[in-house]
């Protein structure tokens, strides 16, 4: 067995044994919908976290607990079928919308749905899981982490309020956060990812890169494309995979620049530090004047341009 088909029985199994288990919340609500593999599935609601994951069969299963027994009195909860779709809605109620706030119960939301179901979860309240899905996916919360794995479709994350977490995506990831780090690792197309509140972390992607942080360092491992990265609160670290010329722009003024890259690979180097040296560990060709903080030159036949500028350290180039 395949460690996908693994990885999706386990989540499966999780999720059947939470749906099963006597609920503790003192609100339970169950639907049961019609939705055929290849749909799309909607949720848009103004309180709580979510759990999807994709399984078989034809239809779209949403349990909804709170730890309040009045939650139906606080929120509109509307569940809609149509040809191909299934939408929930959740709103919160007339003036009961602007108090009691703090109070309002905190939903949570499990989901299954077939497993090529296209996902578009927005969410004011929680953090958002999504597993084992072949289709597009959209997540957006403002007030939690999105944790997304194993999906087969371009992915869309975006929280205000938390972390986030991708692994294993077939398709281009955009990952977007003011509140904490991005960690994304597998991803099989381009992947971008902005933070404020934090570092960012990449590893094993084939595509471009694109990686903006004012919180933290930038790490990325087998970049199988270009890369563009900058910081301005931390170090840049960035491994090329082997056959790598596609280059980039490396860029922080919050520390130094660490780049391994293939010693065949052809590219145009033009690196500058304004607060470190500049250590070249691969046969560079050098053009113009030589300076221990800037060098301009070619590795193999040259090519893509390979631009690294720091204000905060100084710039490393090795050889894998």
């Amino acid at each position: 067995m395949s460690d996908r088909k693994w990885v999706r029985l386990a989540a499966l199994a999780a999720l059947i044994l939470a749906c099963a288990m006597p609920a503790l919340a003192d609100t339970r609500i169950e639907r049961e919908l019609t939705l055929q593999p290849g749909g799309k599935f909607i949720l848009d609601t103004d309180n709580g976290s979510v759990r999807v994951v994709g399984g078989s069969g034809s239809r779209a299963r949403v349990v909804i607990t709170s730890s309040r027994d009045d939650i139906e009195s606080l929120y509109d909860i509307k569940f809609e079928e149509r040809p191909g779709e299934v939408e929930v809605n959740v709103d919160r109620k007339g003036v009961k919308k602007w108090f009691n706030w703090g109070n309002s119960g905190k939903m949570k939301f499990e989901i299954e749905v077939p497993d090529s179901t296209e996902i578009d979860i927005d969410t004011s309240g929680g953090s958002i899981v999504v597993e084992a899905i072949d289709a597009p996916a959209r997540l957006d919360t403002s007030g939690g982490s999105i944790n997304a794995s194993n999906i087969r479709g371009d992915l869309l994350a975006d929280t205000s309020g938390g972390a986030i977490t991708i692994e294993e995506v077939d398709g281009n990831v955009n990952a977007d956060t003011s509140g904490g780090g991005i960690n994304v690792h597998g991803v099989r197309g381009n992947v971008r990812a902005d933070t404020s509140g934090g570092g960012i972390t990449i590893g094993d992607v084939t595509g471009d890169i694109a990686a903006d942080t004012s919180g933290g360092s930038i790490r990325i491992e087998g970049a199988g494309g270009q890369v563009q990265a900058e910081s301005s609160g931390g170090p840049v670290l960035v491994s090329f995979a082997s056959g790598n010329s596609a280059g980039g722009s490396l860029s922080t003024s919050g520390g130094g620049i660490t780049v391994t890259l293939d010693g065949s690979a052809n590219l145009d180097i033009d690196a500058a530090s304004s607060g470190g040296s500049v250590d070249i560990d691969v046969p560079v060709t050098v053009q113009g004047r030589v300076s221990r903080t800037a060098v301009k030159g070619t590795l193999g036949s040259g090519g893509e341009l390979l631009k690294l500028r720091t204000s905060g350290g100084g710039i490393k180039i090795r050889s894998r």
